[in-house]
Formats: structure tokens, sequence, C-alpha cells
């Protein structure tokens, strides 16, 4: 490979694994792949997953564990709609949740109409909601929160604390989040990430959010790796990727990187003293030397 072409190398801590899913089948999806118009329908109110989607949450565990990521993600950040909620419970919870547990529940029995038992919050990730990456805002009532107090009661061992308002006052009945508003949230959700401690997060999300959100990158990259970061997420999709720092903003130091020279000893490199030799080598001789001055 000439030259590196096509490469590029950055300090492992100026790094972020993010793997990125969207939310299983919920039932606006089924009228909605029919008609764009579904997605106006009241009836699907915070649209809950189907009984299809819990399928697709089953497998997708599945995957997630026998791949081993359940062992490396250090947090789940979700959007606080039922869907995404059901779903990062669902992947990444904990096993079955009984009664006399000394920890809370992911996740009650039936929330959402799920049909669905208990989920526990032990030997899994911890799981935090947050508003930057909710679905496309207003108008569709799909896209429309209930109060994060029900979300408490259904969710118990989920995180709300970043949510400031209980009631939903982002999403307007009459006024749609415009695309470059969409954008610029998306950004400010993938900064906000760069700027957690942990290395590795799983974000359980939505379509239009990911879809607008990822136009933003890869215009530096081929035009199939382009295509690769901005193609369509399929329900209960995972796709990892990786935050890049190209600035000094990510100040933390190295947890791998290792100094050297402990204890210390002399390490002068064998092509410097390589170096040092031809430099002697090509010095300019002088063919006719001048006798000394008699004093």
């Amino acid at each position: 490979m000439e030259n590196g072409a096509g490469l590029s190398l950055y300090p492992l801590h100026r790094c972020k694994t993010i793997h990125l899913v969207r939310h299983a089948q919920g039932i606006h999806n089924v009228d909605g792949e029919k008609s764009y118009k579904a997605y106006m329908r009241p009836e699907f109110f915070d649209a809950h997953i189907t009984q299809l989607g819990w399928q697709q949450i089953d497998n997708l565990r599945k995957h997630v564990h026998e791949s081993g990521l359940s062992k490396r993600i250090d947090l789940v950040v979700t959007s606080p709609l039922l869907r995404t909620l059901q779903t990062a419970v669902g992947v990444f919870g904990g096993g079955g949740y009984t009664t006399g547990m000394d920890v809370l529940p992911l996740m009650i029995a039936n929330a959402g109409n799920s049909a669905r038992a208990a989920i526990s919050s032990l030997n899994c990730p911890p799981i935090a909601a947050a508003e930057l990456c909710r679905e496309h805002l207003g108008v569709h009532p799909c896209d429309k929160r209930r109060s994060i107090s029900d979300y408490q009661f259904l969710f118990p061992a989920v995180d709300f604390s970043l949510i400031e308002s209980d009631e939903d006052v982002l999403w307007k009945a009459d006024v749609r989040e415009t695309r470059e508003e969409l954008i610029a949230r998306g950004l400010e959700f993938l900064n906000w990430l760069w700027t957690r401690k942990e290395k590795e997060i799983a974000v359980v999300t939505h379509s239009g959010f990911l879809s607008h959100t990822l136009t933003a990158f890869g215009n530096d990259c081929h035009p199939l790796v382009k295509k690769e970061i901005c193609k369509h997420f399929a329900n209960c999709e995972l796709r990892s990727i990786v935050i890049v720092d190209r600035s000094m903003v990510g100040s933390d130091s190295s947890t791998t990187n290792y100094p050297g020279k402990i204890p210390l000893g002399l390490d002068i490199p064998s092509d410097a003293v390589d170096g040092k030799k031809v430099k002697e080598e090509k010095q300019p001789v002088d063919s006719d030397p001048k006798e000394p001055e008699k004093m």
C-alpha cells in the first residue's frame, strides 16, 4: 500500500465507539409503511412495540450477547419514547425480574401493552434517557412522549435525570422541526456523547434522527463509505461507528499508553547512530592541509 493511501491514524484515547440502534417495529410502522399519512393518526401517540418487534428485540439481544458486545458497553442512552425505552431494556437489560430482588426492575411486567415479563437491572449497563436523540419533533403523534412520571413507573431503574421537564414541551402539534434543526440537534447529541467518560456507548433512537444526523458525516470519505454511514436503518438494526476527535477538545489521557524508560537508561535508536555515522563520513576532507604556524 503506497503512502498509507486511504488510511488514517488516531490515538485510541481520541476515539469513542458508538453502537447505534434503531428501535424495533412499532405499531405506527406497520401502517406507516403503506401510507405516510398514517403517522398523523392520534391513536399512534407514543407508539409501542408490536409482537413482531419484540421478536426483533429478542434476536438482537441474542446477537449482542453472543458477540460479546454486552460485556463491553459502558452505557446505554435511549430516546425517552415508549418504543425506544422498550427496545433499550429488552436488548441491553438484565434477565427476568422476580419479586423480592434487591434491585429495581428496568421494566415492569406488561409495560406499554407488551405482554412481556418484568426485566431485571442486574448484570447490565446503566440505561439513561436523553431528549437530544428523540425522533423528528412535531406534528406526528407517534413522536410525542408521555410524562416522565409515567415512564418512571413503567421503567423504574432507567435514569431520567437528564430530562428537565416532566411534560413534553418540545413537541408541537402544528410545528415540524426543520431538517437543519434536526441535524444541529444530532450534532449536539454526538458532541455530548464525546464529553462522556464512557468509551463504548449504545444509543437507541429513531430512523429519522439517524438518517438526518449521519448525512453530516462521511464527506471526506470514499463515496461507498459515505453511503455505508448514511444508509437507512432497519427496525432493530445495530451499526457500530467510531467518533474521532481531530481537535484538542478531548484532553483525557490514555489509559493504555505506557511511557517507557522505567527504569531510566540510554535509548539512542540504532538508526540515529547510523545517521550520525553517515553524516560523519560525508564531512569534506581537506586534501591540502596547511602546516601549523610556527610560533
